[in-house]
C-alpha cells in the first residue's frame, strides 16, 4: 500500500492506493503543518512502532469499513456501509496509541528541532515521555527526513510513504479469530 500526500495551501490531501480492497477516495488531512502533517505523523508513528490497529493498518487489511476513508466508486461505497463494523479493543487500544504517539513524537521533535518553544506541561521532555528512546530517535529520523522534503514541495507537489507491512491478510487484531 502506497500513501500520498499532497502539498496545497493551508492543507493537505490524502490519497491511499492498495492492492486489496475498494480504490479509494482520496480526502483532505486535519491539522496542517509546514513540517510533518497529522496523517503522516500517524503513518511513520504506525510504521516504526508496528502498530497493525491504527488509521494505515485498518486500510491495508481492507476487511471491514469503519469509515475514515470511503471508496471512491459510489456502489462499493454503499456497499462497505453495509459492512461497517465497530473497532475491536485492541484496535481501539492501537488507534490511542497511535494518536499519543504521532502527537507527542512530533510535539518532542518540533521542541527539539526549535520549531516549539519548550514547555513542562506540553509536551514536556522527551526522557519524561515513556516512549522508547530508541523508538523516539528513529522517529526524528523520519521526521527530518520527511520535513526537509515537504518543504521543498511546491503546492500541489506529493510524497509517496510506503506501507510495509501485508495488506488484505486480516491482520487487524480481533477477538476470537
Amino acid at each position: 500500500m502506497d500513501v500520498t500526500f499532497t502539498k496545497l495551501a493551508g492543507r493537505y490531501e490524502i490519497a491511499v492506493d492498495r492492492s486489496a480492497g475498494a480504490a479509494l477516495a482520496p480526502r483532505n488531512g486535519p491539522g496542517h503543518s509546514d513540517a510533518v502533517p497529522h496523517d503522516v505523523a500517524h503513518l511513520l508513528v504506525e510504521v516504526e512502532d508496528g502498530i497493525r490497529g491504527g488509521v494505515y493498518g485498518r486500510l491495508a487489511a481492507a476487511d471491514g469499513d469503519d469509515g475514515m476513508f470511503w471508496p471512491a466508486d459510489p456502489a462499493a461505497r454503499r456497499a462497505s456501509l453495509k459492512r461497517r463494523r465497530t473497532p475491536t479493543a485492541e484496535e481501539s487500544a492501537d488507534m490511542a496509541r497511535s494518536e499519543r504517539l504521532a502527537s507527542l513524537s512530533v510535539a518532542l521533535w518540533e521542541v527539539a528541532r526549535g520549531r516549539r518553544r519548550p514547555d513542562p506541561a506540553w509536551p514536556g521532555r522527551i526522557e519524561d515521555s515513556g516512549v522508547d528512546p530508541a523508538l523516539m530517535a528513529r522517529l526524528f529520523d523520519r521526521y527530518d527526513d520527511f520535513a526537509d522534503r515537504w518543504s521543498a514541495l511546491p503546492l500541489g507537489g506529493s510524497l509517496t510513504v510506503a506501507w510495509p507491512f501485508p495488506e488484505g491478510t486480516g491482520k487487524r487484531r480481533r477477538g476470537g479469530r
